[in-house]
């Protein structure tokens, strides 16, 4: 039975169209963890390596503008 189901791969939402951009704080959020506010990696995100790195680079900056904290 195990063999025949099949996770939905997830589609990278930047490649779709979306842009993250470290002045949007509520896109922000959603690549980085509620608890502890570490960004979440690629299997989580579904995101594709190209726009994972951006999206890293994306956080770092909002840290560094201290529009988002670097620890809750």
């Amino acid at each position: 039975m195990a063999e025949f189901y099949r996770k939905k791969k997830k589609v990278c939402q930047m490649c779709t169209g979306k842009d993250v951009d470290y002045k949007n704080i509520d896109v922000i959020k959603k690549y980085i963890s509620a608890d502890k506010g570490k960004i979440l990696p690629r299997r989580i995100t579904g995101n594709c390596a190209k726009h994972q790195r951006h999206v890293a680079t994306q956080v770092k900056y909002a840290r560094f503008m201290a529009l988002i904290p670097f620890t809750k």
